[in-house]
């Protein structure tokens, strides 16, 4: 077997757990669900100056406050009206400075699922132009594909001011 062959495979058993799925526009993405504080509705956001665009602002969430980001946004999709569906994901990120909780806005929270090592594939290279270090795999399901997210590498600090994936 060649280094990347095993390289793949060994990501893709690390990968391989329970995911909150979750929509942006008509994809499906997925999180591990170890990442994953909490899930509510909407809540008053407080704005921050001088912060990038796809940062909405900050909540107070039971006397902490968090930042809170738009994928839509971040990703550099076409931004649209909240719904009553429109969901604020509370994630643990980890980053130099240890974890932090940070807020991801999403369409609609899907489903929590559990996914093998065996329907996990890497990222598929998409040329260097897009960069796809965000996504920790590809889960091939009976329901379709699911992107899976690294929220350490989408919600780093350093990433916190790069545009979109």
């Amino acid at each position: 077997m060649d280094s990347d062959a095993h390289t793949g495979s060994a990501r893709a058993r690390a990968d391989a757990g329970k995911y909150l799925t979750f929509t942006l526009a008509d994809e499906v993405y997925g999180l591990r669900i170890l990442k994953v504080r909490e899930i509510f509705g909407l809540v008053p956001i407080t704005p921050v100056p001088q912060t990038p665009y796809f940062l909405k602002g900050v909540i107070n969430l039971r006397g902490q406050v968090i930042p809170v980001v738009d994928l839509r946004l971040k990703f550099g999709m076409v931004d649209r009206e909240y719904t009553d569906r429109t969901s604020i994901i509370v994630l643990d990120v980890r980053d130099a400075m240890g974890r932090i909780p940070i807020g991801v806005i999403v369409d609609a929270v899907a489903d929590v699922v559990s996914i093998d090592a065996d329907d996990i594939e890497p990222a598929p290279s998409l040329g260097s132009r897009l960069q796809t270090r965000f996504i920790a795999g590809m889960a091939k399901l009976d329901s379709g594909i699911k992107i899976l997210l690294d929220v350490d590498a989408v919600l780093s600090a350093e990433e916190m001011g790069a545009p979109s994936l």
